[in-house]
């Protein structure tokens, strides 16, 4: 059943036309020029950017001060925190930050985040507050849309930990066409789906949540706009699914289930154990959720596509809990009559699924298994067709190129293996960016840390490129006294940001990635072999 490290690498050039550890663009290569430390570890210090070409300056959330912090990047090498901007004056933390045209946007949650948020507009020279209006619970996501014309909140809606409150999910389509301080919000919710939860779940919509209608239920965590500016794509994470958004009515119009990836065939393998002191990535009986967290979307051919990286999330609160280990979990004995060797635990036992789903028959046993994320990113048509997917690409890669590190957590160094059993590498964050016109995808691994890069002009025929990992596994993450080691690099990639070489304050293509676990804002340049042409 179980497949070595060298022939999953074999194989997946034949299942999906990726090959592992090759560079197939010659000449991109990422290097660190440039690196903001805050000294904080495991605080959050450095999550979501936002890069602002007029004033070349990063725009950083800081979850441990509540704030976002403003650095200045005039020399990509040496970004210098300049000022802050104090989140707590109009809430409980700033969660996301997006600029264009001299305004920044902040999603700031409620004191009880299960209250109205708010996003508040400041000026991005000198960092006045221009104005704030109400949005809908726990905004998570901040963006704007191409054309500057409207301001997108992906407002979550999480409930409480007892789960005893429990707000609507929704989208807050800011309508600042008449100018910031006289925006008009919209929502779009997902109201007019309630009443329809058994026919979504029959298409493969998870609402699963205790009592939740399909409004309480969806969840919008990352938004993305088409080129246009007219339709929107919000991940529903622990739905599986994408909504899809008009936003000129502010109208939810579609629920786009992300069906499932399915682990036993070539490809598609996973290494399911954090308790057989090996690399053992295989194929198993297990179907994969893809619960996208960050997402991105490009034009190919005049058609839009959506760009995903497929973290995976449960709902595991002290009120309901989704999340079991199989070794925990009656299986059905027709389907599984080797159900003591699956459930040990250097086999599938340790590995997390969620009891939502699975008991197909209500039995109270278990027909299929079902992980959290698929351990990849996806490119899926405008009408959530899948496209293209990176299969065991990333546990293969950093399986050859960190053999002593695999799987590895993003808080501590010698931590070989930990996170098999719950979502491996852990794809987060996904940014596109155009070099030389091709359009590749960075994805941020959150646990193991690093970049993965891939060419994916042609959608249908993406290509592996590069992976870069800025961490010493060699040294401990955190020192005595608590703070960050400064010689650890960068932990827990978050947020990332692609700046184009003509926004770039030294003219060459960078990518600003914001850490949580390290709390480093890191400034990779991108080289290309050729030089930038035209004026700025």
């Amino acid at each position: 059943m179980r497949l070595s490290v060298l022939a999953m690498a074999v194989g997946l050039a034949v299942s999906t036309g990726v090959q592992a550890h090759r560079v197939v663009s010659p000449g991109l290569s990422l290097e660190v020029i440039g690196q903001h430390r805050t000294g904080l570890f495991d605080e959050g210090a450095a999550e979501i950017v936002a890069h602002d070409p007029s004033n070349q300056r990063l725009f950083k959330v800081n979850a441990a001060a509540a704030s976002v912090e403003v650095l200045d990047i005039h020399d990509p090498t040496d970004p210098t925190l300049i000022d802050t901007i104090d989140a707590t004056a109009l809430g409980a933390s700033a969660n996301s930050v997006a600029v264009h045209g001299g305004i920044v946007a902040v999603a700031i949650e409620a004191v009880d985040a299960q209250a109205p948020g708010v996003v508040a507009f400041y000026d991005a020279a000198d960092l006045s507050l221009l104005d704030s209006v109400t949005v809908g619970a726990l905004p998570d996501m901040v963006t704007f849309t191409p054309n500057g014309r409207y301001v997108l909140v992906a407002n979550e809606g999480e409930p409480n930990d007892d789960y005893t409150v429990d707000p609507e999910g929704s989208v807050s389509i800011i309508d600042l066409r008449r100018g910031v301080t006289k925006a008009d919000v919209r929502t779009a919710d997902f109201k007019a789906f309630n009443g329809m939860e058994n026919e979504l779940r029959a298409r493969g919509v998870r609402i699963f949540g205790p009592g939740a209608s399909a409004a309480q239920d969806l969840e919008p965590e990352y938004i993305t706009v088409s080129r246009d500016s007219r339709t929107a794509w919000a991940s529903l994470q622990e739905a599986n699914a994408l909504a899809v958004i008009d936003i000129e009515r502010a109208e939810v119009t579609d629920i786009l289930p992300l069906g499932t990836k399915d682990h036993s065939l070539p490809g598609n393998a996973l290494d399911a154990s954090n308790r057989d002191d090996a690399i053992e990535i295989a194929n198993w009986p297990v179907k994969g959720l893809y619960m996208p967290d960050a997402i991105d979307s490009y034009t190919f051919r005049g058609r839009t596509y959506i760009v995903t990286a497929n973290e995976g999330d449960s709902r595991d609160y002290a009120g309901f809990s989704e999340e079991a280990r199989i070794k925990d979990l009656p299986l059905d004995p027709v389907v599984f009559p080797d159900a003591a060797v699956l459930q040990a635990d250097e086999n599938l036992g340790r590995l997390n699924v969620t009891t939502a789903n699975g008991d197909i028959d209500g039995d109270g046993n278990f027909e299929e298994l079902y992980s959290f994320g698929a351990r990849s990113f996806s490119i899926w048509t405008a009408d959530g067709d899948l496209v293209f997917d990176s299969g065991s690409d990333f546990e293969a890669i950093t399986a050859a190129r960190l053999p002593d590190d695999f799987n590895s957590n993003n808080d501590e160094n010698g931590s070989f293996d930990s996170r098999s059993d719950d979502k491996g590498p852990e794809p987060e964050g996904v940014v596109l960016g155009r070099i030389l016109g091709r359009t590749y995808a960075f994805v941020g691994l959150e646990r193991v840390g690093g970049i993965m890069v891939y060419d994916v002009t042609n959608p249908y025929r993406a290509r592996f490129v590069e992976y870069v990992n800025n961490r010493d596994f060699a040294v401990d993450a955190q020192l005595p006294d608590g703070s960050v080691n400064p010689l650890v690099g960068d932990l827990g990639p978050e947020g990332l940001d692609f700046i184009p070489w003509y926004q770039s304050p030294n003219w060459r293509p960078l990518l600003v990635v914001g850490n949580e676990v390290s709390g480093t804002t890191t400034v990779f340049q991108i080289d290309t072999g050729s030089p930038p042409s035209g004026n700025r």
